[in-house]
């Protein structure tokens, strides 16, 4: 696919909806595109994390490591991001993630993400809106279950 494609399709990732079209093809120059065949592991659970991935086709499931095997967590398909927070911090995989089809990804490193929100302080400060939104959602459901596990 072309460097215009990659650009396309970050432009429409949550996380990026706010870069300019420059900050997108240094984005999108930096990023590197893998294609994984059905069964291929993208990442294990407990593994350092330095980049994120957006799906771009194909279909990834998440899951976590049981002793009794693989217990699916949810499927991931086109346009979904996976593992934005190794982009602003150094973390481990919460999960694994397992390609469900041939499934192509692009993989966008912290240091390059990194580099952009340095030189472009707006999109660090719209970086910093977009978390605080998403937090802001994150505990709204948490309010929404809370009353459920409080109740014996």
């Amino acid at each position: 696919m072309a460097l215009d494609d990659d650009i396309r399709i970050l432009g429409t990732v949550g996380l990026f909806e706010s870069f300019t079209a420059e900050q997108l093809r240094l984005l999108a120059f930096g990023a590197e595109r893998l294609v994984l065949r059905a069964g291929r592991e993208l990442f294990r659970e407990g593994q350092s994390a330095d980049c994120a991935y957006i799906v771009v086709s194909g279909s990834i499931t998440l899951f976590h490591e049981q002793n009794e095997g693989r217990v699916a967590i949810r499927p991931v398909g086109p346009g979904a991001m996976i593992g934005e927070m190794a982009l602003i911090a150094q973390t481990s995989r919460l999960t694994g993630a397992v390609a469900e089809a041939e499934t192509e990804v692009i993989r966008i490193s912290r240091a390059i993400f990194r580099r952009i929100l340095e030189e472009y302080p707006e999109a660090a400060a719209a970086l910093h809106s977009h978390i605080s939104r998403n937090l802001r959602e994150l505990i709204g459901e948490i309010e929404k279950v809370a009353p459920r596990l409080n109740d014996d």
